[in-house]
């Protein structure tokens, strides 16, 4: 501070606007001094690390607006009321809508509440990677953390259980919904709020990232009359919006398209969706059994964990069916291993599968601030290949306002898909060697998820990090 001013650097004095744009972000006057562009990069990125600053991505207002309560019953609302009462203060309100109303903004995907001796944490994960963007006063966390689970209709004075639970809110005009999950730890209870905004998910094949190779592959399997689709990867890797991409692409009102899933994350029209239930008895496995006695035509099980399921959903492929589902699985290959393991019979996985397909998410290099770079020769030798790349362009993002200074803007996909050929079928039925599986499906143009994530470093869409962060050597 200089007197009452708040002294910035800036590369051009003269932009004004941008100038206005800080004052009326921080609340001060400011007194701009001047610094070249390449110098204040290197600064802020020394500054941020591997984490964004609390300024960067929160600064907490004493107007943000309460966000509007979407189907909430007149019980619901009184316990709301005499829960503020008991704060006595609304500013717990006006902070936790503030956390999620900056949340939506920022394009985040979770919120988490992670509670330490010295307070509550705050962190958004954005474009897959975790940020810490406030902390709450350790006098507060209590409040802040009953504040959510009243919002979620969930038991105030349990704290020593898990508890699930869900609410929906207008924010900017349109209804968001929210999944909230909480934990009880070591220094008290612990929330993440997963953010399910329809209007954020682009349900197009064609925007999903896919090479072209693969898209065609994709394509012509989910458009056959029957046969199974699986899509493996870990949490987050974006297997529901492959599916619900899918779902858009294929269905017809001539067909009747039926998922269960655990729970229902976006609802699509003109298909039937099913919630999960397992305390009522309403399990992937009795409720797909029930699935195929509704006459479907297309059938979506939103993940095959165990035997029981996994020999419904094929023998429904193997009746005139076309089934999707996804597994929790490194890729195509571990897919297979972890259904034969669940103890499916190798003859019927054969007949039933049309494809296998594994999945990524990598952060794509920021549009606003890509420069080309020239990684670490050592780096560019986790390539496999030094004398073919070595010459090759490299791009990174330096860091900008528009990337809160992470260098990466939004997410894209990475795939490998494998269509089951008779050699393949053949070779599961014989029980051969995964590694041997593996040769004979890259033989037949598999494209592997490494080699997929390196042709987007190569392509100037992401960097060697970011792929060494989210891929293993094949």
């Amino acid at each position: 501070m200089e007197g009452d001013k708040l002294v910035i650097i800036i590369d051009d004095p003269s932009d004004v606007e941008r100038i206005e744009e800080i004052e009326s972000v921080i609340g001060f006057p400011t007194a701009a001094c001047v610094a070249v562009k390449s110098d204040i990069s290197r600064i802020i990125n020394l500054m941020i690390e591997t984490s964004l600053s609390e300024t960067a991505l929160f600064s907490d207002t004493d107007d943000t607006p309460l966000l509007k309560v979407v189907n909430e019953d007149a019980d619901d609302t009184a316990a709301d009321a005499e829960f503020l009462k008991t704060m006595s203060d609304s500013s717990i309100v006006k902070t936790v809508d503030s956390v999620i109303l900056k949340a939506i903004r920022k394009k985040a995907s979770d919120i988490h509440f992670e509670v330490y001796p010295e307070g509550l944490k705050v962190k958004y994960r954005i474009d897959g990677a975790l940020y810490v963007v406030k902390t709450i006063d350790v006098k507060s966390k209590n409040f802040v953390i009953s504040r959510l689970k009243n919002m979620a209709s969930l038991d105030i004075s349990e704290k020593r259980i898990p508890q699930d639970g869900r609410f929906k809110r207008f924010i900017d005009d349109r209804a968001i919904d929210f999944r909230v999950s909480v934990l009880p730890s070591v220094f008290g209870e612990t929330v993440v709020i997963r953010v399910l905004d329809q209007n954020a998910l682009g349900l197009d094949l064609n925007r999903l990232g896919f090479p072209d190779h693969d898209l065609v592959r994709f394509k012509k399997n989910i458009f056959k009359p029957y046969g199974m689709i699986l899509v493996a990867g870990p949490t987050g890797s974006g297997k529901t919006t492959t599916l619900y991409s899918a779902i858009r692409a294929i269905k017809t009102p001539e067909d009747k398209f039926i998922t269960i899933e655990d729970p229902v994350e976006y609802q699509i029209p003109d298909i039937v969706q099913i919630n999960v239930n397992e305390k009522k008895g309403l399990t992937f496995a009795s409720g797909l059994r029930s699935i195929v006695r509704q006459d479907p035509d297309e059938i979506m099980v939103g993940e095959i964990r165990d035997f029981e399921t996994a020999n419904i959903a094929i023998n429904a492929a193997l009746t005139g069916h076309l089934v999707l589902s996804t597994i929790h699985a490194n890729n195509v290959i571990d897919a297979i291993g972890r259904l034969v393991n669940m103890g499916v019979d190798p003859y019927q996985f054969a007949a039933s599968f049309n494809l296998i397909m594994s999945q990524r998410l990598i952060r794509k290099i920021c549009a606003s601030c890509r420069k080309e770079h020239t990684p670490d020769g050592e780096m560019i030798k986790l390539m496999g290949d030094f004398e073919a790349y070595k010459d090759n362009k490299f791009f990174r993002g330096e860091g900008c306002r528009f990337c809160h200074n992470t260098g990466y803007s939004g997410r894209t996909g990475i795939y490998e898909t494998m269509p089951l050929s008779d050699t393949i079928k053949a070779m599961v039925i014989g029980r051969t060697s995964p590694l041997e599986i593996k040769k004979q499906a890259v033989s037949e143009g598999m494209t592997t998820l490494r080699q997929s994530a390196w042709k987007r470093v190569v392509d100037g869409v992401s960097t060697i990090e970011e792929i060494n962060r989210m891929t293993f050597e094949d």
